[in-house]
């Protein structure tokens, strides 16, 4: 198990970003506190167990001193590096939701069936949805949560448009599946009537006529997140 602790970390990171790899580094404590946002005497406390578990050497020459970084110090930095690497690479690019099936307000087929929509639709998700959407309550905090990230995220953008009497928002889909079964889309909206805690599916059919489920029906959706 690596010796190198967790609060050496950024220390080691700054020295490497300024060269001491190959080149001993003339610092200070007080600067290098500064730069990795800690107390000098943490810097100082930081240099010395770096220095005494040989990660790094030092030459001291009056109240000034070089640092540079050994071979095991480096050595350690890539194996945490390619640990840290895996992880991101191997995270699953899904955003897991659970939730009960309720009814909207009656508004999702007149804004799906919108010609602004419509041909958006066609040309970037590959087809019209059927008119409405498939409203899902999210009972839980973890998933009203997680649902919040996606506003951050691309997915697929349809434009807002002008029918030349009102301004319509932009929609962004997000690739699902309803229930590890039925493909669809969730779709966030620029301008809702509903709060945080109702989601909205689109797909080409009806989907509570294919998955025969009712209000009440408990659902989970699996959302595709690009890397």
């Amino acid at each position: 198990m690596t010796e190198l602790k967790i609060q050496h970390l950024l220390t080691l990171s700054y020295l490497l970003s300024k060269g001491a790899k190959y080149n001993y580094l003339t610092i200070t404590t007080s600067s290098l506190g500064k730069n990795i946002h800690k107390s000098q005497q943490a810097a100082s406390k930081h240099l010395l167990e770096l220095e005494q578990n040989k990660f790094i050497t030092r030459i001291i020459n009056g109240r000034n001193f070089s640092v540079k970084i050994t071979s095991k110090g480096f050595s350690e930095m890539v194996k945490l590096s390619s640990i840290l690497q895996k992880s991101l690479d191997s995270s699953p690019s899904h955003v897991y939701l659970k939730g009960t099936l309720v009814s909207g307000m009656g508004e999702g087929a007149y804004y799906m069936g919108l010609k602004g929509y419509t041909k958006q639709f066609k040309s970037k998700i590959g087809y019209v949805p059927f008119p409405g959407t498939f409203n899902v309550r999210l009972d839980k905090k973890i998933h009203q949560e997680a649902i919040k990230q996606l506003e951050t995220l691309d997915g697929i953008k349809l434009n807002s448009f002008s029918d030349g009497k009102r301004t319509y928002g932009w929609v962004k889909c997000f690739s699902a599946k309803l229930n590890n079964s039925m493909n669809c889309e969730l779709i966030i909206l620029e301008r809702t009537h509903h709060d945080d805690s109702v989601i909205e599916l689109i797909s080409k059919t009806c989907l509570r006529k294919n998955t025969k489920l009712k209000d009440g029906s408990k659902v989970s959706i699996k959302i595709e997140i690009d890397s």
